[in-house]
């Protein structure tokens, strides 16, 4: 399954850079006023996983394939939004397709880079942003009730999910985000959670976006640990990126970025810790397929079974699965091929409820 991030904050607050700087792509503009981005940006881009090339080095396959990363850099939110304002409900809509949320929040003082609102205050900032994806979402649970009391005269057995939708709408008007409703288990409601993929029950990552003069400590300054705060209070991930040093390390060689994210103290890249950071909100996790046409690593759902499983490489996979033949990933390495770990007997033969594992290196055999 391919993941989706898409990029969030108010205008003017390093979104586009970091874009930029993610992507390796220099399609968004970037400039110090409001709205420099109206339509959305969207890249995609590897996932970085050195197992690829640990696989590569054994298979030895005509080709690798990394799994793969959509971001899309959505335009500048401001106070408003969910009513038009700064084209907010087209922004909005933008943010539906996305399966979670970076919100990129600045973390520095700078009199140079304008600010929508005035001045730099991360929690402000995010809470701008929260609280008109939560507005957002009461107007299409409003629609949806709308809808649904009309359906109701010809079919009563929408009259409980009359009652869910009052409750979701409650909710939603306290300020409160759909991710924290506490949903019954009701078939009708699930199916209308889905069709409405409602903004605030995304998963979120904060972003804070820091200067250079931060990257020393930049847990003791008082913007990052404000955000900080704010992210353990919504129970949110939250890390530190430095957009600009980030752009910086474009164009250079895989040495040259080491080496210059070692003389500030950074021991990996912001992609790295972005992708890492999305797919443990997600609950996601990485299973390869390795021989001499192809290594090739995939995204599952954590607890994914075999058969599902299977189903990401093609339909005809899990409708025709038999059998996985599986080797862990430390245990292909350690011993050097698949033969090998046959002969030692590390290759498991799973059926149709083994729940995959991260790293597992699996051959389905399927018939059709």
């Amino acid at each position: 399954m391919a993941l989706s991030i898409g990029i969030v904050g108010l205008p003017n607050v390093g979104k586009s850079t970091l874009f930029n700087a993610l992507t390796k792509a220099q399609n968004a503009g970037t400039a110090n006023y409001p709205f420099c981005t109206i339509e959305p940006n969207k890249a995609t881009v590897a996932v970085p996983d050195k197992r690829l090339a640990a696989l590569a080095a054994i298979a030895k396959p005509a080709k690798v394939t990394p799994a793969v990363v959509d971001f899309i850099d959505i335009a500048g939110l401001v106070r408003g939004a969910s009513k038009g304002e700064g084209l907010g409900n087209q922004f909005l809509g933008n943010i539906r397709e996305c399966a979670a949320i970076l919100e990129v929040v600045r973390c520095f003082d700078d009199e140079n880079i304008t600010h929508v609102h005035g001045g730099c205050d991360p929690v402000r900032d995010a809470e701008i942003i929260e609280t008109e994806l939560i507005l957002a979402d009461l107007q299409t649970v409003e629609k949806r009730l709308e809808k649904t009391r009309k359906a109701t005269k010809g079919d009563r057995t929408l009259t409980a999910l009359i009652l869910e939708l009052e409750n979701l709408q409650n909710h939603l008007d306290k300020g409160l985000p759909a991710g924290a409703f506490e949903a019954p288990e009701s078939d009708f409601l699930r199916e209308a959670l889905r069709e409405m993929a409602l903004l605030s029950a995304k998963k979120t990552i904060y972003c804070a976006n820091i200067d250079e003069n931060s990257l020393a400590c930049p847990e003791k300054t008082a913007h990052v640990a404000a955000l900080a705060g704010h992210a353990a209070r919504r129970g949110r991930e939250m890390l530190m990126v430095c957009a600009k040093i980030e752009e910086e390390l474009q164009g250079l060689s895989e040495e040259e970025q080491a080496e210059m994210l070692r003389s500030y103290g950074i021991a990996e890249s912001g992609l790295e810790r972005i992708i890492r950071g999305s797919y443990k909100i997600l609950d996601l996790l990485s299973f390869f397929t390795a021989g001499p046409k192809e290594v090739r690593a995939w995204t599952i759902p954590a607890g994914s079974r075999a058969p599902q499983a299977a189903g990401t490489i093609h339909s005809d996979f899990e409708r025709g699965f038999i059998r996985a033949e599986v080797i862990a990933f430390a245990d292909y390495t350690r011993l050097g091929s698949e033969a090998a770990a046959r002969a030692s007997g590390l290759l498991r033969v799973e059926g149709k409820d083994y729940v995959l594992k991260d790293g597992d290196v699996v051959h389905f055999l399927f018939n059709v």
